[in-house]
């Protein structure tokens, strides 16, 4: 199974409607969040979003592992990337590319930027897809995490997950 980068708002989608063990059953062993997203994600606790908790909760428990910019070319591409990007997306377009990643985002602009960088992307609907297809989670349940998830914020592509698209 390839590894796998989350940006901040995926986890939070996934965080905000309790589901994030879902991650930890798609990928065991290889989820990733940089140092950047994870200062992010402290940063929504300390302004009260308590179910973010999560996150923090997983890195402990190793359902996420934290990674860091380590090398020269992650460090270049970071900083060209920041100037129109956050810290956590920056640093995990930059970790992806580098290290052959697939990036689990969900913003426009972020997901544009992975694309010119030849970085293979998933993002909310995508995991929600590929539970579905592994028998993870039933359609009925996909959907209403999804609906879970536009309740708490999410700008979600889709309004529902549909058979044709887990088949």
């Amino acid at each position: 199974m390839p590894e796998i980068i989350f940006d901040t708002c995926v986890l939070s989608n996934f965080a905000l409607t309790g589901s994030l063990p879902l991650i930890r059953t798609l990928y065991p062993t290889s989820a990733f969040v940089s140092e950047m997203v994870v200062l992010e994600n402290l940063r929504g606790i300390q302004k009260g979003i308590s179910a973010l908790a999560a996150v923090r909760t997983a890195l402990n428990e190793g359902g996420l592992q934290e990674i860091s910019l380590l090398h020269p070319e992650e460090r270049r591409l970071f900083e060209n990337l920041s100037v129109s990007l956050g810290f956590g997306e920056s640093s995990c377009i930059a970790i992806a590319r580098q290290r052959g990643y697939v990036f689990a985002c969900d913003d426009r602009a972020a997901r544009k930027e992975a694309t010119l960088c030849g970085v293979r992307l998933t993002g909310t609907v995508g995991i929600l897809i590929k539970a579905t297809r592994n028998g993870i989670l039933d359609l009925k349940k996909a959907n209403s995490l999804l609906k879970k998830m536009v309740a708490e914020g999410f700008f979600a592509p889709v309004q529902r997950i549909e058979r044709h698209m887990v088949q």
